[in-house]
């Protein structure tokens, strides 16, 4: 704890009060200390893409998908349907697809990712005990309600979640554990669920009915953790959605059981920050939501990293698409403004492509 403590990151971002003196309020260029700054923005950002790839490993390589739809229940707006498909030649990947049944036409589509909990069950909304108390903890029935508005939504487990969850003794934790395992076998979690993830993106991208240029993606909690991640690495999420997350690992590993083995990378303290991954998502429309009783990702150090944050966006000519939802609340998803921001920018599902 003490060396993470003595860690600083090696490669900040370089944007500080200035940047705001050399963009107009618009965001355009105003003379040539803007042009150079936002070179040193562009180049920042293809360090910070190298020290992900690296932190990240090698990917395995891609398998046919074997999309089998095992089971389809009418949810009166929206079709459920289970499906299963393969993400490596080990591996399937049970979710959730919700259809709503007015879709005819090709239009825009979110990857719903849950947090710790019950897994896609808790997203989509189903009435079974344990799914009904997470719910009710963090407003996390954002699938089901995406889909209720019109999208077409993807819900997946992640490894050691819902479906994909092995029995383990009551002082054994499933991430921990399996962080174990992976290590042995020269494996990551995270870039394992990050693989599977990507592979969703597949999946909605050859479904009839989603627009392949209006994909988003949601998430809360360890789902945040997933959005920002995958938004970073793969340019079709085209809008994004990070509740209950953003903030700084330099000071969010400080704070007690706010980590777990599926979200963090070997040698990551220093090389990768939050806001690292924000300035990967940009210029793509980026919203973060922060609850002021957050006790896992607090909100003072959300609003010091959105700040720079705002001015890499500003920097690359594109204000508009951030924005910070601080709520009154503690550690869930809000929504209040996420609909609206995801309608503006994958356009309404009431409008076809």
């Amino acid at each position: 704890m003490l060396r993470l403590a003595a860690t600083e990151v090696a490669d900040p971002c370089p944007v500080d009060d200035t940047v705001d003196d050399t963009l107009d309020e618009a965001g355009d260029e105003a003379g040539d200390d803007a042009v150079h700054g936002r070179a040193a923005v562009a180049a920042w950002r293809e360090r910070a893409r190298d020290r992900l790839a690296r932190l990240l490993g090698p990917m395995p390589e891609p398998v046919p998908l074997d999309l089998e739809v095992v089971e389809a229940v009418d949810c009166g707006p929206y079709r459920r349907e289970k499906v299963v498909f393969d993400s490596e030649s080990v591996m399937s990947v049970p979710a959730y697809l919700l259809v709503p049944h007015e879709r005819v036409d090709r239009g825009p589509a979110v990857l719903a990712q849950h947090g710790h909990g019950p897994g896609k069950a808790e997203v989509c909304g189903l009435d079974d005990a344990t799914s009904r108390a997470a719910i009710e903890e963090h407003n996390g029935d954002y699938a089901h309600q995406l889909a209720c508005r019109g999208y077409v939504v993807l819900a997946p487990d992640l490894r050691c979640f819902g479906e994909r969850a092995d029995w383990n003794p009551p002082d054994k934790y499933g991430c921990d554990l399996n962080l174990v395992h992976a290590v042995m076998a020269g494996l990551n979690p995270l870039a394992q669920n990050l693989w599977d993830l990507a592979r969703a993106l597949d999946v909605l991208e050859e479904h009839p009915l989603v627009d392949p240029d209006r994909i988003g993606m949601v998430g809360l909690s360890y789902g945040g953790t997933m959005t920002l991640f995958l938004a970073a690495l793969d340019e079709r999420v085209r809008a994004a959605v990070v509740s209950g997350y953003f903030s700084s690992w330099i000071d969010s590993h400080r704070f007690p059981w706010n980590m777990c083995g599926s979200q963090v990378l070997p040698g990551m303290l220093g090389e990768l920050e939050h806001v690292h991954l924000g300035a990967l998502v940009a210029p793509r429309a980026l919203l973060v939501e922060t609850g002021t009783e957050d006790p896992i990702f607090p909100v003072d150090v959300a609003r010091r990293e959105m700040v720079t944050l705002a001015r890499v966006y500003r920097a690359l000519g594109a204000p508009e698409r951030l924005e910070h939802d601080v709520f009154e609340g503690g550690h869930r998803w809000n929504g209040e403004r996420a609909y609206a921001f995801l309608d503006g920018w994958l356009g309404s599902p009431s409008v076809s492509s």
